[in-house]
C-alpha cells in the first residue's frame, strides 16, 4: 500500500524534538521523540521524519495523552492537546548529528 504524502503538509507535521532526561537517554538506544500534530497518524510521522532528515525510519510509537483541566479563580479551561511520537531509528542512522550539531 503506496500512500502519496504532499511534501508541504508533511513539514508542518512534527513540531519540534523532545528534550528530556528520558529522551536523551532514549537517544542512545536510537530513538527519537518529537511532538507532533495531534491529527498525523503513524504512517504520515514516518514519512515526515523521513523527508526533513536523511534517516530510514524503523518504527513509530505514539502517545496521546488526556487533555489537563485547569482553573484560574472560577473560570474551567483546558490545556492544549499535543502527541509525542517516539521514532526508531535503524542502526547506524545519525539523527543527533543532524539535531544537536554541536554535540
Amino acid at each position: 500500500m503506496v500512500t502519496e504524502f504532499k511534501t508541504r503538509d508533511l513539514a508542518d507535521v512534527i513540531r519540534r524534538p523532545i528534550v528530556t532526561e528520558k529522551a536523551t537517554i532514549q537517544m542512545e538506544l536510537n530513538q527519537f521523540t518529537f511532538d507532533v500534530d495531534p491529527r498525523a497518524d503513524k504512517p504520515t510521522i514516518k514519512a515526515a521524519v523521513e523527508l526533513l532528515f536523511p534517516v530510514k525510519v524503523l518504527s513509530v510509537n505514539t502517545q496521546n495523552p488526556p487533555r489537563r483541566r485547569r482553573r484560574v479563580g472560577r473560570f474551567v479551561g483546558y490545556k492544549p492537546r499535543y502527541k509525542r511520537a517516539i521514532v526508531t531509528l535503524e542502526d547506524g542512522e545519525a539523527l543527533r548529528k543532524v539535531l544537536f550539531p554541536e554535540v
